[in-house]
């Protein structure tokens, strides 16, 4: 059978889909995640997500039969801190999951206490709206290292042959400091390198995305890049897939130009 593909997604900007008029403007955005489901070629066991927003000292494992919510966004309205998404999680699965990442000499631990922060809950209301789909978490680490994120990404592959979805949940540009006109030629600038490095043969892709500080425009569409780290994980765990670019989207919120992608 052929194995789950793994995903890069570009999450939008906290609670956007109950904010009307974000949620406008993200549209395409909220096209791209609803569609997701119907290009696996199976429904999932579970989805495995790695956020931009659930940082450790290891790779952290969600343990929790149901984990609760984290709304760790600010200054949105009142009724975005009562959102409600009660997927159950995944304890079985989240020991082996740590099990895989211990064999290959990373360091993690089993969590008990952290919910669904924003960069999964709100892309899964869309993906999963009925809340059905057994979901769970994998932190980055604070170091942000690339070699150790593709490290993560290559123990967790072999999930992908028992139908465990893994997304890396982050944005393709993040710099909350220049999120208007000032986005529109660094985030055009970075996205493009980024889809020409996605679309190389495997190890230079791998060699390319290891050493993204060097493309144009990084540390600006990424000067803390918590939400680029995802991808080293979703590409170590389909090292030798194809990409094919499933969001796409140019002056977002006045400049931001951003993408999402899938590994099979």
């Amino acid at each position: 059978m052929s194995l789950m593909p793994t995903y890069f997604i570009s999450h939008g900007g906290g609670p956007w889909p109950w904010i009307p008029d974000m949620a406008a403007h993200l549209a395409p955005l909220a096209q791209s995640l609803a569609h997701m489901p119907a290009e696996l070629p199976r429904r999932p066991k579970a989805v495995l997500m790695v956020s931009g927003h659930w940082e450790a000292d290891d790779f952290a494992v969600m343990h929790a039969a149901h984990p609760p919510m984290v709304y760790d966004y600010y200054n949105f309205p009142p009724h975005t801190y009562e959102i409600k998404y009660s997927a159950p999680g995944a304890p079985a699965l989240a020991e082996k999951v740590a099990d895989l990442i211990a064999a290959a000499g990373l360091p993690t631990h089993l969590d008990e206490e952290m919910g669904y922060d924003h960069g999964t809950f709100v892309p899964m209301a869309l993906m999963y709206p009925e809340a059905e789909m057994p979901l769970f978490q994998v932190a980055i680490r604070h170091s942000f290292d690339p070699a150790q994120h593709m490290a993560l990404g290559r123990a967790l592959a072999p999930l992908r042959q028992e139908d465990v979805l893994i997304v890396g949940s982050g944005l393709s540009y993040h710099n909350l400091r220049e999120f208007g006109p000032r986005a529109r030629v660094p985030s055009v600038e970075f996205d493009t390198w980024l889809n020409q490095a996605l679309a190389l043969p495997p190890a230079e892709r791998t060699e390319a995305i290891l050493n993204w500080e060097s493309a144009p425009y990084a540390r600006r569409c990424h000067a803390r890049e918590d939400h680029l780290v995802p991808l080293f994980t979703a590409l170590g765990a389909a090292e030798d897939a194809k990409v094919t670019r499933t969001y796409h989207q140019a002056e977002i919120f006045g400049g931001v130009t951003a993408s999402s992608f899938r590994f099979d």
